[in-house]
């Protein structure tokens, strides 16, 4: 069972590789198909494929036959001693089962020098309505997440398809955990500028970079998190974020441009996680719009507006400030609730935009008749599945419209031993 345990992965590994050079040449061709604009010189494609996994370390799975007599605190594992398989009883630690879910072949993860027995835990997800489906109903509510780099990490809003705002949500003191991580990366480079020689192929600042790592992760799914207890607690069926995959740190220090890169890959891990906690809560659909003048259109009427903080002229466009102003129909409101809500608005106004053909062109004639151009086809969301994880066990309190939630709170996350993942490790 073992030896066709690592026949599977190395199938599912070559598989994958094969996939993804597939996507890598198809996208490659229609770059090099696509013609260019006049006058201007076509851009080469830069973008590298795929390459085989250079190391290949998998864990071990204990599959139906394995195992057996399995309790809260004990588990019957058949394993080789040397000379026979003979049967071993192994302690483990209780865990609740969340509801709905089932436990599946436990497997053994090695790390450093120590192992650990895994156990997965999987649901069964009807597959939901698509987007487009969904908007068509005025009853739908969707969630719009507002992801920031300081002041609150992310701005959570829900609203119906006609329009009406039900509730926000304010998460994270963004401003606290940026300063926390500033201050560890300025040690790192005065550490760095007293030794002056950093070795090759050696990590510095382990510690350091160590409790990077770990405030960076914790928050990432604190956040997510909440997002997805937010939206459940609203009874929303679709999680919008915005498409941002083009953000680069300005030059400067390096604590501040190191801080910025990261705060960036959090925006993007926020993501990633709340997808598939989202797919797991309750089979909740993941979007993602185009960004372009989010924050800078009034989600009443569209119209550009004006971005101040407390206490400074009400005039022009302030990054980063906490008010705004639309001076057409004078609404005032938080700056990232204002930006929250246009994110939702542009799905709804994706999908609802009715679908149109091109006019044929005229026959030739002596006379040339004028031509009415056309309309571009709107575009569908896809969703994606992911596979599951338990829900949070402790999510953010809704808000009213315009009010502010400052901390953070502790959430109740599902143990490693038994982290839900379905697919196989082996060693």
């Amino acid at each position: 069972m073992f030896r066709r345990a690592a026949i599977n992965a190395a199938l599912g590994s070559a598989r994958a590789f094969f996939s993804s050079l597939n996507t890598w040449r198809v996208r490659k061709e229609k770059h090099e198909a696509k013609p260019c604009k006049k006058g201007k010189k076509k851009l080469p494609f830069r973008e590298r494929p795929p390459v085989p996994p250079r190391t290949w370390n998998r864990s071990a799975p204990f599959y139906a036959g394995l195992w057996e007599e399995r309790t809260g605190h004990s588990i019957m594992l058949k394993v080789w001693t040397g000379s026979c398989w003979s049967w071993l009883k192994i302690g483990t630690l209780p865990r609740d089962l969340p509801q709905g879910y089932a436990l599946a072949s436990p497997s053994l993860v090695c790390k450093g020098n120590r192992w650990w027995l895994h156990t997965p835990i999987e649901k069964a997800l009807e597959t939901p309505t698509k987007v487009v489906e969904q908007i068509a109903f005025k009853q739908t509510c969707l969630c719009a997440v507002d992801v920031n780099l300081d002041q609150h990490l992310a701005v959570c809003t829900v609203q119906t398809v006609e329009g009406t705002i039900l509730a926000t949500s304010f998460i994270g003191n963004g401003t606290a955990i940026a300063g926390f991580r500033k201050r560890l990366l300025g040690r790192i480079a005065r550490n760095r500028s007293q030794t002056g020689i950093i070795a090759q192929g050696e990590q510095d600042n382990v510690a350091l970079w160590r409790k990077i790592r770990h405030l960076d992760e914790h928050i990432e799914h604190q956040v997510s998190a909440r997002i997805i207890q937010f939206a459940i607690e609203q009874q929303a069926s679709i999680l919008v974020f915005e498409h941002l995959g083009n953000l680069r740190p300005e030059k400067g220090r390096y604590s501040r441009r190191s801080n910025l890169k990261r705060a960036y890959w959090m925006k993007g891990r926020i993501f990633k996680y709340a997808k598939y906690k989202a797919w797991n809560a309750g089979g909740i659909i993941t979007c993602r719009v185009n960004p372009r003048h989010t924050s800078r259109q009034c989600h009443r009427c569209h119209a550009p507006v004006i971005r101040y903080n407390e206490g400074e002229p009400v005039e022009g466009y302030t990054p980063g400030a906490a008010l705004c102003l639309c001076p057409q129909c004078q609404m005032r409101d938080h700056a990232d609730r204002n930006a929250s809500l246009r994110i939702g608005q542009r799905l709804i106004e994706r999908d609802q935009e009715p679908l149109k053909e091109k006019p044929h062109a005229r026959s030739r004639r002596a006379t040339r008749g004028s031509k009415d151009p056309g309309v571009g086809i709107s575009q569908d969301a896809e969703g994606e599945g992911q596979p599951s994880i338990a829900q949070a066990r402790q999510g953010d309190h809704t808000n009213g419209p315009g009010t502010a939630q400052g901390g953070l709170r502790r959430m109740g996350m599902l143990p490693s031993d038994m982290a839900t993942t379905l697919r196989l490790h082996f060693e």
